[in-house]
């Protein structure tokens, strides 16, 4: 990667990915003044192991796409209860909510700096209905505003 900001701009744009797939706690750790060997950890927590392999593919979706970089390694998928998807200058962890406070990452690695998740703007490459939301911006179902209950 070719600086510092050009990869802390990619870890956000990770973590967008990541928001729009609903993942949830998600955190960026700056490692940066630790010597670790890696920059950043994002890391993520999902409700279901779909939702875990939903994230992290959503992930690697927007790292490939938008900025031509794909994992030098890549664990879990097979059983997706905690994905990593390794990009060398930074790490993306996807955890099933479970396992994620099991392993704790950010109590050990507590002296680290946390940044701010970005604010979910949706990218220009990702249209948005707008007519899946009624004004007040409630998610509607059915094709006349039924609710689940008169599905």
């Amino acid at each position: 990667m070719e600086n510092g900001k050009n990869t802390l701009d990619m870890v956000k744009a990770a973590a967008s990915a990541a928001i729009s797939r609903r993942a949830q706690d998600g955190v960026i750790l700056d490692l940066r003044e630790l010597d670790g060997f890696t920059d950043f950890f994002a890391i993520f927590s999902g409700v279901s192991d779909i939702q875990v392999e939903g994230i992290s593919q959503a992930v690697l979706e927007e790292l490939e796409s938008n900025w031509s970089q794909k994992p030098w390694h890549q664990e879990g998928a097979r059983k997706a209860d905690w994905i990593l998807l390794d990009y060398v200058d930074f790490v993306v962890h996807v955890f099933l909510s479970e396992r994620r406070a099991y392993y704790n990452l950010e109590r050990l690695w507590a002296e680290a700096g946390r940044i701010e998740l970005p604010e979910l703007t949706m990218p220009a490459h990702v249209e948005v209905q707008e007519e899946e939301t009624d004004p007040d911006g409630v998610l509607v179902f059915g094709e006349h505003g039924e609710s689940p209950s008169e599905l």
